[in-house]
């Protein structure tokens, strides 16, 4: 982790000197793992701004946290100085919101002042109104972008995947888990269930979706799990989005048949097209493909499932998922943008197979390494309808 730690905030300041800025506050939880490494309740701090860290792009790495939790980053050897937060959002202070975010500015200018360089042009990966205008009446210029950190992440080191595939197994053996659960006269809900708690197990962090439906309610796609009970030879189909040990992301999806009932020749069809699609992008992926290459010679659905295609053909994954996502080439002039699919980054395919109106509908991903030698995948668990 030591490398894996220095790779990432190399990677980060390699864009922060790039752009010619002083540096960066990072306030997503998941830019803070991966700048510092130190994690603390990320998905509550993730809508309550509590907690942040300043990257100095020459200079040091101040963390600030919740009060009284310094000790939670001691073992960090990247991080130069842990700091109390200041918290400026509504719940904490009511109406002084305002006046909190005017101590919150002071420290962030200081800190710019004295590490900038003689710059005062600082990077934000998201921060409130509130704050960004507290901070240019102090004569701050803010940039509010993802881009330095999401193009950092990109590319892997090696070492990270070395957690990655942990992730993966951890995730492939919670998975087998639902699995063996998965009997008729359980819900959504209990068999979602399984896999929570086989990530968490597993050394595993949480689960950013609830992506797990069945029979109807397959189709269309992302429905989310409900009380349903699942009944013998309904289709349930699922998309893991956990984030498991060392906080990396597995992100895969299955479908299979319940127990008690043979696949239909409908069910076959639908989840053999999926395979298809999954096994003939896999094949394309090579490093200096562009994006806009790959999107035009991917596997291109038939006309009748276009309505309901996924959102994306690809996407990149690290500690969640991140750049790129690839579009599907009907929503290029609305979303797409070009780019390059490097050595070393980890991609995950996905597709969703099911018409508009249909009964069922069939969702797989796999996670994929892609190397000067092709695409390795990462996800082994068995893509058939009946794994067991």
């Amino acid at each position: 982790m030591d490398a894996v730690r220095s790779w990432r905030l190399g990677r980060l300041r390699s864009q922060l000197e790039a752009a010619d800025v002083a540096g960066i506050v990072l306030f997503d939880p998941i830019n803070i793992r991966y700048a510092t490494d130190a994690t603390n309740m990320a998905v509550w701090t993730a809508h309550n701004p509590v907690r942040y860290a300043f990257v100095a792009t020459e200079g040091p790495v101040v963390l600030f946290d919740l009060a009284r939790c310094e000790h939670l980053s001691a073992h960090l050897p990247l991080i130069d100085e842990v700091r109390p937060a200041v918290g400026w959002f509504f719940f904490e202070n009511g109406p002084r919101e305002a006046e909190a975010a005017d101590r919150w500015a002071a420290g962030i200018a200081d800190l710019v002042r004295l590490h900038g360089r003689g710059s005062l042009r600082v990077a934000f990966d998201k921060c409130e109104p509130l704050g960004l205008a507290a901070l240019r009446r102090r004569g701050v210029d803010t940039v509010t972008t993802m881009a330095f950190t999401e193009l950092a992440r990109y590319r892997k080191h090696p070492e990270e995947i070395v957690a990655m595939r942990r992730a993966v197994h951890a995730a492939g053996q919670a998975v087998g888990e639902m699995w063996r659960a998965l009997r008729p006269g359980i819900t959504e809900a209990e068999l979602w269930a399984h896999l929570h708690a086989g990530n968490i197990a597993r050394g595993g962090e949480w689960i950013e979706t609830r992506l797990l439906t069945s029979g109807p309610r397959t189709n269309p796609w992302f429905a989310e799990c409900s009380h349903r009970v699942i009944e013998a030879g309904d289709l349930v189909s699922f998309d893991t989005d956990l984030i498991g040990p060392y906080g990396y992301a597995a992100d895969m999806s299955r479908s299979w048949v319940t127990p008690g009932r043979e696949p239909t020749p409908a069910q076959r069809s639908l989840h053999s097209l999926a395979c298809d699609v999954l096994a003939h992008n896999r094949e394309l992926l090579e490093p200096g493909l562009s994006f806009r290459e790959f999107a035009e010679r991917s596997y291109q659905l038939p006309d009748r499932y276009l309505p309901n295609r996924y959102a994306d053909v690809a996407h990149g994954l690290g500690l969640s998922t991140e750049y790129p996502m690839i579009h599907y080439l009907q929503d290029w002039d609305t979303h797409g943008y070009d780019g390059v699919v490097d050595d070393g980054v980890v991609l995950c395919l996905e597709v969703y197979v099911g018409e508009p109106g249909g009964t069922e509908g069939v969702k797989l991903e796999n996670q994929v390494y892609v190397t000067a030698d092709g695409a390795e995948l990462l996800d082994t668990f068995p893509m058939s309808l009946t794994p067991h």
